[in-house]
């Protein structure tokens, strides 16, 4: 994060961790990164931090970055099942379907009780077969046709 000092907020990673975790919760997802993310930068280690981190950002419609930060999650631990959903969604939400739908499988079936799981990856298998079929890239705007 290469945070400025002179600016970080008051407390240490586990207040900033408590604090962004009540902001998240409470519907602030936008201010909930800023302090997660300085928790983050002081324990880049912690996994519960980053989790929440990632989701976070993700509901801040942060997508690159929350894609990156649940991407760090499945290099971490590939059998986090949440780390791979996460990363799934973001990248559904970056139109990047082919991708989306490895990760939301894997998850998927590691937690084949999680109907969550299940849910999105019909629709980014759906997704991506009525691009298929409307001759369109599985990847880019609406109007890409495959040449």
């Amino acid at each position: 994060m290469s945070a400025d000092p002179a600016r970080q907020p008051a407390g240490d990673a586990y207040d900033w961790y408590r604090r962004g975790s009540a902001l998240l919760e409470s519907g602030h997802p936008a201010a909930a990164a800023e302090l997660l993310a300085w928790a983050a930068d002081s324990e880049p280690e912690a996994r519960s931090i980053r989790e929440t981190w990632a989701r976070a950002l993700y509901d801040a419609q942060r997508y690159d970055e929350a894609a990156r930060e649940f991407g760090i999650l499945v290099d971490l631990g590939p059998d986090d099942d949440y780390a791979q959903f996460g990363l799934g969604l973001a990248l559904w939400r970056m139109r990047r379907f082919p991708e989306s739908a490895e990760h939301l499988a894997m998850a998927a079936v590691m937690r084949p009780d999680r109907s969550e799981y299940t849910a999105a990856l019909r629709q980014v298998r759906a997704t991506l077969a009525a691009r298929a079929e409307a001759g369109l890239d599985p990847v880019g705007r609406p109007d890409e046709r495959l040449t």
